[in-house]
């Protein structure tokens, strides 16, 4: 224990008020004298005017033991040594009752004087104590008397000639100790981090599997066992790499926007993140400080959004107050911070800027710390945070290998024949419509539980694998467990999901992604009058109860809040309670509003024919909206056709007209809002005209071209390349036939795009439609299995290729046609050997992308031809001194496609 440090993290706004109790206020007398007035008469613990008891007085003591004791950040001292501390300051501040110097003579004696002659006149205070009592003793004494003597200064105003510069000093000197304690590292810090990780591990540790509580599995996974690593894609800055797994995006940019839609991960990616800093591993993540910030709870019940020194006690962390002084802001100053904010489309529409404004202050106070920012698609638009420096990229479907492991792992962790498995994954390849559904891990949870509650038989429709998870959820479940008993509630199906639409349908015409207790409560009762049966079971405050623990659809982030599972539960309770309310012009008119997307295209599944018919034509003639607005409202309305199993046929082709004027599209956000229109939008995508002639010019030549022949040559390949962006996302089979009208283009986005989306797909069949036909100058042919490396191979081989998934060095050599291969770019961990590229005799250039810090590169001396090797930035290169002189290294970006 170092005593000066300690009693210097003792700050001004908590010692002061203590020091004020020692002195009396405003003594008779004490501003009419000509001289300075005796220390002893200012005290008020003693004389006539005393107003401070000796129980006051250890009070006082104790609680400046008590801070200095919590500045350490650990109990160094045993309780009872603490306990003798306290009574050794009081004993040393008592003497001050004795002393015969005045205020002046106390303030030119200084602080460690004074506290010195303190000790000096109460020796026998500290016997006994041990040698890190003394010092605590002593580093307490120090900073108290530091501010008695500002008090004195404070009070002296009879003497200014004789106290002023003095006075200046000492405050001079208490900034100095404030600062001081807020920017330089703690004692208290390394053991707060400590207890804060291990409530992060305990807090976002654990995955909830949908379905997985209705098998003889956990209803909770280990996140670092149930974790999927999923996709994220860059957009065409450049800015983060065109394919990249989601949880690196913060390796390649500090700052990230990522979109992602309904189910697709963004809330397990972040608690991802945020458990990574706790624990080494290949995301570089270890030893920074994550704030995780969901949107959904900081603005519950309008709160305002909160500074970094309330990042804890907004989230309601349990050891917030514990945090020592100053600790946030030495970590963002330093670069340490993590800072996940979940959910901007969970607030309204009309508070995002004020949210990005808040956004902005703590990023340009501490630049250097890496932020990550989860949307869906289309909540904010394109670009929306670049001017503060964001990359942005969006989530990826999940991938037919994706859905292969994830639906594999759910069975094993419930506990279900493997048989089961390969029977869904089977369904799932036959079954289109089944298919599209599961590209995001919520709906791959709910296909499986159906698929295992039902021995089999799967639903078609979103809407009828909505109804059955509902029923299995709310009635199924309990009944087929046994849990009723006798005198317990028992609540109907149909009066379950009554009730719970009505909580659903509240929080959404509120704008709300949490609903208070009390407010769900209150609703409760209301409703319950018109459900006798359902009253006589017991209170509101009991119902409320029984929905939340026997529901499966209902949690309670606090103790003062309530949500669903999931948002997309909410929203599909919230439209069938619209529908049968027959709110229908309130639907139309917030149609515009992102957040009312899903309940709007719910709504339409819900509803009959003429109210489908009704919902349609009020959105697509809406004229009160901006053309941006109109927009977005004809491509919702076309996104809706899937679910309208019945409608006019004039309406149908109405719908399609309109959202057949937004296409092709022209700008990413056009692409996304396609993409949120799903695998229907397939249909209006049209034919591109012929691929551009390919056009080769020497190095340097000027493009001679008019103006208005290059900008239209720019809208072309702008709409190529948006359209392909689009489809790729959407990433059904049926996709692969309009991709395939763009495998001619040369525009190396366009090629970009195409070639990464392979492992979305079927290999063969998008191998053979798509990939074979590629023009292959200067593109990269990415291979993530041997199957991929193998219809490489099948096609001729390909001069430039890049891997990304899990190969050993045999396996690539087994596969690879090593006569074509000029350009290798190694983007996966292949080990370190390398001496195996001997084996290509046309390789000449070598990329390698690698998330270690340290790489040797003396093994490539024995690669003779090869003439560059490309590094990423920030990557420590060794035997460079072993390399031939005909070989360079080079530095590269992230991303040099």
């Amino acid at each position: 224990m170092e005593p000066a440090v300690v009693g210097a993290r003792l700050a001004s706004s908590v010692v002061s008020p203590l020091i004020r109790k020692l002195f009396l206020n405003g003594v008779p007398g004490a501003e009419l004298v000509d001289r300075p007035v005796r220390v002893s008469r200012l005290v008020s613990f003693r004389g006539e005017q005393r107003s401070l008891s000796d129980k006051d007085m250890h009070r006082v003591a104790e609680e400046l033991v008590a801070r200095a004791v919590q500045a350490t950040g650990e109990e160094q001292l045993p309780s009872y040594e603490v306990r003798a501390v306290t009574n050794a300051v009081a004993s040393s501040l008592r003497v001050m009752g004795t002393l015969d110097m005045d205020d002046v003579q106390a303030v030119n004696l200084g602080h460690m004087g004074l506290a010195r002659h303190l000790r000096a006149m109460s020796r026998t205070a500290v016997l006994g104590l041990s040698a890190d009592a003394v010092e605590l003793h002593a580093s307490v004494l120090d900073t108290a008397c530091l501010h008695i003597l500002n008090f004195f200064t404070q009070r002296s105003a009879f003497v200014p000639r004789t106290l002023v510069e003095q006075s200046r000093s000492i405050e001079e000197l208490t900034r100095k100790i404030d600062s001081l304690i807020t920017r330089a590292p703690s004692p208290a810090d390394d053991p707060f981090e400590k207890r804060y990780a291990r409530y992060i591990t305990d807090k976002h540790g654990k995955l909830s599997i949908f379905g997985l509580d209705l098998s003889q599995g956990p209803e909770n996974w280990l996140l670092n066992v149930a974790y999927l690593s999923l996709d994220a894609v860059g957009d065409a800055t450049g800015a983060l790499p065109t394919r990249v797994s989601a949880d690196q995006v913060l390796g390649a940019q500090n700052r990230v926007l990522l979109r992602g839609v309904a189910g697709s991960g963004k809330t397990t990616l972040v608690q991802w993140l945020a458990v990574s800093t706790t624990r080494p591993g290949q995301l570089d993540l270890f030893g920074l400080v994550p704030f995780v910030l969901p949107l959904r709870t900081l603005t519950r019940g309008g709160s305002k959004l909160p500074a970094p020194d309330e990042f804890l006690s907004a989230v309601d962390c349990p050891i917030a107050a514990l945090q020592p002084a100053g600790w946030f802001d030495r970590v963002l100053r330093a670069g340490r911070g993590l800072i996940l904010i979940d959910g901007i489309d969970e607030i309204p529409e009309d508070d995002r800027n004020d949210a990005r404004r808040w956004l902005r202050e703590p990023i340009s106070t501490y630049p250097g710390n890496r932020w990550l920012v989860t949307s869906r698609p289309s909540a904010v638009r394109e670009h929306w945070l670049s001017g503060d420096g964001f990359a942005e990229a969006d989530l990826a479907p999940m991938s037919r290998d994706n859905i292969a492991d994830f639906v594999i792992r759910w069975h094993k962790a419930a506990g279900i024949s493997d048989q089961y498995a390969h029977e869904l994954l089977r369904a799932v390849r036959v079954k289109q419509d089944l298919g599209r559904l599961a590209t995001n891990p919520l709906m791959c949870g709910l296909i499986c539980a159906l698929h295992q509650d039902r021995r089999g038989y799967l639903p078609e429709g979103r809407k009828e694998i909505y109804d059955a998870a509902l029923s299995m959820l709310l009635f199924r479940r309990d009944r087929e467990r046994g849990v009723y008993k006798p005198g317990s509630i028992r609540i109907g199906e149909a009066h379950h999901i009554q009730l719970i639409q009505k909580l659903a349908y509240w929080m959404i015409r509120n704008g709300r992604s949490e609903m208070d207790r009390a407010d769900a409560v209150d609703l409760l009762a209301q409703a319950l009058p018109s459900m006798p049966k359902v009253a006589e079971q017991g209170t509101a405050e009991e119902i409320y109860r029984h929905l939340l623990i026997r529901s499966g659809l209902l949690r309670e982030p606090s103790v003062q809040s309530m949500d669903f599972i999931h948002r997309t539960f909410q929203d599909y309770l919230g439209a069938k309670a619209a529908v049968e309310g027959l709110d229908f012009d309130f639907l139309i008119a917030n149609a515009h509003l992102d957040q009312w997307e899903d309940v709007i295209r719910m709504a339409i599944a819900h509803s009959r024919l003429t109210e489908r018919t009704r919902l349609l034509t009020g959105i697509i003639r809406r004229d009160d909206v901006t053309a941006h607005g109109m927009n977005r409202l004809h491509l919702l309305a076309a996104a809706c056709l899937e679910h309208a199993t019945e409608l006019d046929p004039e309406v149908r082709a109405e719908v399609q007209q309109r959202a057949g004027a937004l296409i092709p599209p022209r700008t990413a956000d056009q692409a996304r809002a396609l993409i949120e229109v799903g695998p229907v939008v397939l249909d209006l995508l049209p034919t591109p005209p012929d691929a551009p002639p390919r056009e080769k010019r020497p190095a340097g030549e000027r493009d001679e071209r008019p103006d208005e022949e290059k900008a239209a040559a720019q809208r072309a390949a702008d709409e190529a390349y948006f359209t392909v962006f689009a489809a790729t996302r959407i990433a059904t089979d049926a996709a692969i036939d309009v991709l395939a009208r763009y495998r001619g283009y040369h525009d190396l986005r366009v090629r970009n795009e195409l070639v990464g989306a392979w492992s979305r797909f079927d290999t063969n069949i998008y191998g053979q439609e798509v990939i074979a036909h590629l023009d292959p100058d200067q593109l990269y042919f990415p291979v993530s299995n041997p199957a991929e490396l193998q219809a490489i191979s099948s096609f001729g081989g390909r001069a430039r290729i890049k891997i990304i998934g899990d190969f050993t060095a045999v396996d690539f050599l087994n596969g690879c046609r090593q006569a074509q291969l000029t350009h290798l770019w190694v983007a996966s961990d292949i080990g370190d050997s390398w001496r195996w590229l001997r084996e290509f005799p046309h390789l000449h250039s070598l990329t390698i992308e690698t998330s270690l810090p340290h790489l040797d590169v003396a093994p490539l001396a024995s690669v003779l031809p090869l003439r560059t090797i490309s590094l990423p930035k920030g990557v420590a290169v060794s035997g460079m001194e072993s390399l031939p002189s005909s070989m360079e290294v080079v530095r590269m970006q992230h991303d040099v496609e």
